[in-house]
């Protein structure tokens, strides 16, 4: 097939489909007004960015991002996110187009303002067939127009060959772990806060050895940096805490690898599916995370990990606790969490279930264009 993405260029996951894409032997190109970042597009993909940047650009871009199609000529238009290049991709009036969902778009804002919501609920409206990583992102776009055909439920998986669990040097460190963007719905402040109160309980539990090997690593970079900086200074706790910086898409899976324990305390219902947990449990980490949006789809409570209250670090403390002192569980946590990525979250199956969709999408388009020419409807 000939796909055209459009979408944030920048973003590893735009990055991963179309490389996904590219390697099961299909042509592909990425129109975006977001110029490409860190994360790198394999060689044979073939990037257009437009001139107008997000927001204005969702708007000015129209008839370059048009003319760029027209070109191209694509079996399908996949678009990425319902609001910004939802709007575009309406403006752009190709069909069939894929429209892609992702969280904030259809949990936040359509609820920031009625201008929003309409526009929203036109975007989706506007699509050939509506897809979603999560069931409850699924049923979240339900709640705002009622679609003509069934969406499609296309999981984000894992690269079961990159990401699976190396033998672990001898470590005398216990060290838990985030990988997430920096910023407050991602909820690092939690996680410090509660790294605090288990350093507080084990020493007065009689574990003060393991309290010494504690360490919190905290991958990636963000809006709220700088004040985690000075809330971990605060809390005293400058010298058991590694901060990365911003990292690619590959180095991931080596940070997964050094981490005992990941937790993903996220703070919104919007947080619609949980990548990063199933990358970490894929290498075999137990993962501790909120119990809100769909991530309770990636984890299996006291199986896989523990699901815990947003914003609570008191709770976060507990579930952590218990693992840090418990090294079987860990370790049994963490086995069953790779067998349960594997059985559901395999991104050469989920990759392959997208492909299906779309020449699904493409073929039911054709056929519907045929039947109108041969009635003159």
């Amino acid at each position: 097939m000939r796909i055209c993405i459009l979408g944030n260029a920048a973003s590893v996951h735009i990055v991963k489909w179309a490389n996904g894409l590219i390697r099961l032997g299909h042509k592909v190109w990425v129109i975006s007004a977001d110029p490409i970042s860190i994360h790198k597009f394999d060689s044979e993909v073939i990037v257009e960015v437009l001139p107008f940047r997000p927001l204005a650009g969702y708007y000015l871009n129209r008839y370059r991002a048009k003319k760029l199609i027209n070109k191209i000529d694509p079996d399908i238009l996949n678009t990425h996110y319902a609001s910004g290049y939802g709007t575009l991709s309406r403006l752009i009036g190709f069909q069939p187009t894929l429209l892609s969902v992702w969280g904030s778009d259809v949990f936040d804002v359509p609820y920031q303002s009625r201008f929003l919501n309409k526009l929203v609920r036109k975007n989706l409206n506007d699509a050939t067939r509506i897809a979603s990583t999560s069931t409850i992102m699924k049923i979240e776009v339900e709640k705002l127009f009622k679609p003509r055909e069934n969406i499609f439920v296309t999981p984000f998986g894992v690269d079961l060959q990159k990401f699976r669990p190396e033998t672990k040097r001898a470590d005398k460190f216990i060290t838990i772990g985030i990988v997430k963007t920096i910023a407050e719905k991602y909820g690092q402040a939690y996680l410090v806060k509660a790294i605090k109160i288990v350093l507080d309980r084990l020493c007065a539990d009689g574990f003060s050895d393991d309290a010494k090997r504690i360490r919190l690593l905290i991958v990636g970079d963000g809006p709220q940096r700088d004040e985690i900086k000075i809330l971990i200074h605060n809390l005293g706790l400058d010298s058991i805490v590694i901060m990365t910086g911003e990292i690619t898409h590959s180095a991931v899976q080596g940070y997964l690898n050094q981490i005992d324990i990941c937790c993903f305390p996220s703070t919104l219902e919007s947080e619609s599916f949980g990548v990063s947990v199933i990358e970490a449990s894929a290498c075999e980490v137990p993962v501790i995370a909120s119990n809100i949006g769909g991530l309770p789809e990636v984890i299996i409570d006291g199986e896989t990990g523990y699901l815990v209250k947003p914003c609570n670090e008191f709770d976060l403390a507990e579930k952590i606790y218990l693992l840090v002192i418990n090294p079987e569980l860990r370790q049994k946590m963490g086995a069953q969490g790779r067998r349960f990525v594997i059985e559901n979250y395999d991104w050469q199956e989920n990759l392959q279930r997208m492909v299906n969709y779309m020449e699904q999408v493409v073929n039911e388009y054709n056929q519907e264009v045929k039947k109108h020419l041969k009635y003159g409807k």
